[in-house]
């Protein structure tokens, strides 16, 4: 035990001391004194094209920012005529937001001459400023998707330019493109480091006179790809939200390769072709991604783009081993598990304690969710919303299965990872009389609750019944001792949809639907209790939603058997 704890000690001193390095590092190179010799990419002669934008543009939002409203994430500012960059960002993510450029594709939407010289006139703001200095900026995500935006907006920026503006913006986009060369291997690990690899492999391909900058951008991409993509197609962090993130680039990215009839890498095609049937796989009915593992609301608009690209729309896989997660599909009910362990401690920042929760879905209505995270406010919901209580599971003596870096100057510096969780899953899988069944377990309450819990779930071939057990056995001994009775609380959270109402035997809760097809939940031999709680993976922002609670003791109650089932199943 003493070992274990000194190697997650030295593992958490070792992240925290590259983060800090990384961070330095990074601030250095945006300095103006910092010498480029060593990272050169030669100011191009002209941009070759322009990469195909996937993500959706509102001419509604470019007639904002001509008003001077700057809305993102939540946080509006006024400007009054002043330029958006000399503005107090009221939020670091209202300022990553502006940053980063992304923006600029509602201008492009708004297809005007006005929406065009708008564009330009914030650009040359942002270079007469250099604004790619300012310590938010200079994120390494940051700078990367500020440089995939100008290129692919640069029609936008560019039309009707004088040739002045033209030379300062080439001059600023290569600044960058050497700056996102130099500090993209010490970029965060995860998204941000796959970001800067993906920026500069597409200005490789845009930028002219960059032969060099390509052997060595394809390589970077190359090891990213190799190791972020799992064998099964999900993304090492286990967060579903990010492959749409990561395929609104990378398809783009394919075909600026295909545009410069240069083959692209296979490690690249084969990314794709892993990742497009996870899309499917944590896809519910209505169309929404089940809220694991830092996962929002679902963006409809980009997500149906994507899909477009999937040449292969069978049914989707039901055991995704490396990812971490199972699904279970009979007739219209869809049910997905996470039956894996956290991810690496570096790509670990944004991990739930969520183990063999799961998530519930009949038809277009979800019935059985996690709470997720909201689109705007994270910051403000992450630590609530990554608890083990605010997943459909079991949480042992009010904690949490994983346990995260603690508030203080380590998580101002790096964040608060998974420092310790289930490691020891086992995961099986069968058939029993036409049912889809599954089982797991996992330790992450042994070592200070000395149980180990395991989830059963029995799906019917018909799916109009979902069986379930949740089993508590000792994890070391024959039984569990008078003084450590490990109390649990076994927690469904509802749908903001669904409307339950308890029966008079209290054991069992009707769930209404919208469209009048109900189920009903019963625990034999449980008290079933309904509580308040939050769904937070809503578009519309947090809306108060209720949950079915069970608790007991793994020393007097040791087994808990549950059911999910439609209610003309029982009548018929």
């Amino acid at each position: 035990m003493a070992r274990d704890i000194n190697a997650k000690r030295a593992r958490l001193a070792l992240f925290a001391i590259e983060t800090g390095w990384n961070r330095l590092v990074a601030r250095t190179l945006v300095h103006p004194w910092f010498p480029w010799r060593a990272t050169a990419v030669p100011v191009p002669s002209r941009l070759l094209f322009a990469p195909h934008e996937l993500r959706t543009g509102d001419p509604a939002r470019a007639a904002e920012f001509y008003a001077g409203r700057y809305s993102f994430v939540g946080k509006l500012v006024l400007t009054d005529g002043a330029s958006p960059f000399e503005m107090e960002p009221p939020s670091p993510e209202w300022a990553r937001e502006l940053y980063s450029f992304g923006w600029l594709r509602h201008l492009q939407a708004a297809a005007s001459p006005v929406a065009r010289a708008h564009a330009r006139a914030l650009v040359g703001d942002w270079i007469a400023m250099r604004g790619h200095r300012l310590p938010l900026a200079s994120a390494p995500d940051v700078a990367a998707r500020r440089v995939t935006s100008w290129l692919t907006q640069a029609p936008l920026i560019l039309q009707d330019a004088d040739p002045s503006f033209h030379r300062r913006f080439i001059r600023s986009l290569t600044a960058q493109v050497r700056y996102i060369k130099s500090v993209g291997p010490s970029a965060p690990d995860g998204r941000a480091r796959l970001s800067c690899a993906f920026a500069l492999a597409l200005a490789s391909l845009c930028m002219a006179d960059q032969t060099r900058l390509m052997r060595a951008a394809q390589k970077r991409l190359v090891e990213e790809l190799d190791r972020q993509v799992l064998g099964d197609g999900g993304h090492v962090s286990r967060n579903p939200g990010l492959l749409i993130e990561v395929l609104l680039d990378l398809l783009p990215l394919r075909q600026s390769y295909e545009a410069r009839h240069v083959p692209p890498p296979p490690a690249l095609l084969n990314a794709l072709d892993r990742m497009m049937p996870m899309l499917r796989f944590f896809r519910h009915v209505d169309g929404a991604f089940a809220l694991f593992n830092g996962m929002g609301p679902t963006p409809a608009d980009v997500l149906a783009t994507v899909l477009a690209y999937d040449d292969a729309r069978g049914r989707p896989v039901a055991n995704a081993p490396y990812s971490g997660y199972q699904r279970m599909e009979a007739g219209a009910t869809v049910v997905i598990a996470d039956t894996g362990a956290p991810p690496p401690l570096p790509v670990s920042l944004e991990a739930h304690a969520g183990c063999l929760s799961f998530e519930l879905s009949a038809g277009r209505h979800r019935i059985v969710v996690n709470c997720g995270l909201p689109a705007a406010g994270r910051d403000e919901w992450r630590a609530v919303a990554r608890q083990t209580a605010a997943h459909s599971t079991v949480v042992v003596e009010d904690a949490s299965s994983c346990r995260f870096l603690a508030a203080g100057p380590l998580t101002r510096l790096c964040g608060a990872p998974v420092l310790s969780g289930p490691s020891d899953l086992h995961v099986d899988r069968s058939e029993r009389g036409g049912a889809d069944v599954l089982r797991a377990s996992h330790d992450g309450y042994a070592g200070r609750f000395g149980v180990v819990h395991q989830r059963s779930w029995r799906l019917s071939a018909d799916g109009m019944r979902l069986d379930g057990e949740d089993l508590f056995r000792v994890a070391q001994g024959e039984e569990f001792s008078a003084d450590q009775p490990a109390r649990y609380a076994v927690r469904f959270h509802l749908h903001p949809a669904v409307e339950p109402s308890r029966t008079s035997d209290g054991q069992t809760v009707i769930l209404r639907l919208p469209d009048g097809d109900d189920w009903a939940f019963t625990a034999p031999g449980s008290s079933v209790a309904i509580e308040e709680s939050i769904f937070l993976g809503s578009g519309a922002g947090p809306r108060r939603t209720a949950q079915l609670v069970m608790t007991g003791t793994a020393r007097q109650t040791p087994r808990v058997e549950w059911t999910f089932v439609q209610l003309k199943a029982l009548r018929g």
